[in-house]
């Protein structure tokens, strides 16, 4: 195992030319706009696909290394075997296909891909802020022979409290295989996020489905039906190894299963300007990090994973780890997207440091 090595930055200075003070962030009102790239169909609909935010030998590349990373489990997963996609062969899964332990949030792989100039950009004109920072977030395979997993059965949501308003976050995820209409990946209700505070006004009778957060809000039969009477249709996202796709958190969503031939491989990330989290965030932030802990697609660490200790069948996996394998070595943009620079600078400010 390497040993971690992150550069520290002594000056904040924004780049040079560019604005930090998000004049021109985007509201995602629905309403026509010309931007002339994907914000436009991003504001339209709810979500959007940058074509190509990552070459696509580099695409290729972290598919290899991600398959790699679950071959390295020695569980005895082949990706040349389909017969060896078995829940016992492979790293604890959920039914919705995330691995969500064994630090993986940290591993180089997944911080290469949080680093890339096309990825990290996209979010930057959504906000108008370079000054950024990344969640910890997990990544998702959805195996085309899923034999003996959990079914993943529809599971509709939007990632945002109805009780906030507008809106607060954009969620991505990085897509590395061909994603078809039969492939698995993502489907979403387009348009939804417009309408969003008018179905919570006029659905608020609707009891509501448990969740872990507030932040979660899963969407009932009767929440079904409201959205189809105001002629929302659901549409499975299609996109190409290394694209990027980036949706609205108030527009319902859910993943599906492959029913084609190809394995969905994803790499979820999201980015939020370091200007609109509180010094209480960005110190869970980097104690997170500290601990290689992974977050959920919140960047201001609002939910913080407690272990990295995977279980299954009700005790700890017999190769779980608290560690990635292999430990970020991060260059000094990339450790921006930390937070952690931004959260010593208010340290030496205060004269803690």
């Amino acid at each position: 195992m390497s040993t971690t090595t992150v550069t520290t930055i002594t000056s904040l200075t924004p780049t040079p030319g560019t604005s930090t003070k998000g004049q021109n962030r985007m509201t995602l009102d629905g309403k026509p706009t010309s931007y002339g790239d994907f914000r436009d169909d991003l504001n339209r609909d709810g979500y959007a696909v940058i074509k190509g935010a990552i070459p696509l030998d580099r695409a290729k590349n972290y598919a290899d290394a991600f398959y790699t990373y679950m071959e390295g489990f020695n569980l005895g997963y082949n990706r040349s075997d389909p017969e060896t996609v078995r829940r016992g062969q492979l790293p604890v899964l959920n039914e919705k296909g995330m691995i969500l332990d064994y630090g993986v949030s940290h591993e180089q792989w997944v911080w290469d891909i949080r680093g890339e100039e096309g990825v990290v950009d996209a979010f930057s004109k959504v906000y108008d802020d370079q000054d950024l920072i990344v969640s910890f977030d997990v990544v998702n395979v959805g195996f085309a022979n899923r034999v003996d997993m959990p079914e993943n059965k529809p599971w509709p949501h939007q990632d945002q409290d109805p009780s906030k308003p507008g809106f607060r976050c954009l969620q991505g995820l990085i897509n590395l295989h061909p994603c078809g209409p039969t492939d698995g990946g993502l489907i979403i209700c387009k348009g939804g996020h417009a309408l969003s505070q008018q179905f919570h006004t006029e659905m608020s009778h609707d009891e509501r489905i448990p969740a872990w957060t507030p932040e979660w809000y899963g969407f009932t039969d009767a929440g079904m039906a409201w959205l189809s009477s105001h002629g929302l249709q659901w549409e499975k996202v299609c996109a190409g190894p290394g694209d990027l796709i980036v949706w609205d958190s108030r527009t319902p969503h859910y993943n599906v299963a492959p029913r084609g031939e190809v394995d969905r491989l994803a790499v979820y990330a999201c980015y939020m300007p370091v200007r609109e989290v509180g010094r209480a965030d960005l110190v869970r932030k980097r104690e997170a990090f500290e601990c290689r802990l992974g977050t959920s697609h919140w960047p201001n660490a609002q939910h913080v994973s407690k272990t990295n200790i995977a279980m299954r069948d009700g005790k700890p996996c017999p190769v779980a780890r608290e560690r990635p394998v292999q430990e970020p070595v991060l260059s000094e943009r990339v450790f921006r997207l930390t937070g952690i620079p931004y959260l010593e600078e208010m340290e030496r400010e205060e004269g803690l440091v």
